[in-house]
């Protein structure tokens, strides 16, 4: 029944945790419907699916409901055995969980901290941005993907921060991926937009530009309220 029942996705275009499932689908060959969601005057639809959070993105598998991304991310690859994502060592497994939420927690809070504040709160969130990225580059030394030859479940949960991340560094007139600094992580970030799959599935930057500027703009005395709400 895996590969028989419908597959939509409801996202919004410019949501990494929306583009994070659609990462994982097309990587599986999974064909699937996408709803585009207006996350500024939330649908009908989305309110029905997701009751509880009213967010994005939001996966519909035959009558099966499923919301919170990285929920959604191992949904698929459990489903969908083809391209295997998560490690099969259990240990790996909640490795991989651990530095998923570090990463959301750390970097990718932080950097939209950073780019939506001004004065001592941009400074200390960039620090702590930098500060994570310093564990990251760690575990990424020496290898081409988190999971080694492949992309997984954790580049492309963290996969955000190879498109997002520069494009809230302009933003923001901030530096938190020094290349000098954090070579195994430039590297891979530019491993990971080179694949095929994640290459052609990316919103357009210049239009991402004028969203985040605008929306930091909007959430400059609010920094800590989110975009995906």
């Amino acid at each position: 029944m895996a590969n028989t029942e419908q597959v939509k996705l409801l996202g919004f275009w410019a949501s990494p945790f929306a583009r994070r499932v659609e990462w994982a689908l097309k990587l599986k060959g999974v064909d699937y419907e996408y709803i585009e969601e207006d996350i500024f005057n939330k649908s009908s639809l989305l309110m029905e699916l997701n009751p509880v959070h009213k967010k994005v993105p939001v996966l519909v598998h035959g009558r099966k409901v499923i919301a919170e991304s990285f929920v959604i991310l191992e949904f698929i690859d459990e489903t969908w055995k083809q391209c295997p994502l998560m490690p099969q060592d259990p240990y790996e497994r909640a490795k991989t969980r651990f530095w998923a939420k570090f990463a959301e927690e750390k970097i990718l809070d932080g950097a939209w901290i950073a780019m939506c504040s001004l004065g001592e709160e941009k400074e200390k969130a960039i620090k702590l941005a930098v500060e994570a990225i310093e564990k990251i580059e760690g575990e990424l030394k020496g290898k081409h993907f988190f999971g080694g030859e492949n992309i997984g479940y954790l580049d492309i949960a963290m996969g955000w921060m190879s498109y997002w991340l520069p494009v809230w560094e302009e933003v923001g007139s901030m530096k938190i991926v020094n290349p000098l600094q954090f070579p195994a992580t430039t590297s891979w970030m530019n491993k990971f937009l080179d694949h095929p799959v994640i290459k052609e599935n990316l919103p357009p930057r210049d239009k991402m530009i004028i969203y985040f500027q605008n929306r930091s703009t909007e959430l400059a005395s609010r920094p800590h309220d989110w975009f995906r709400t």
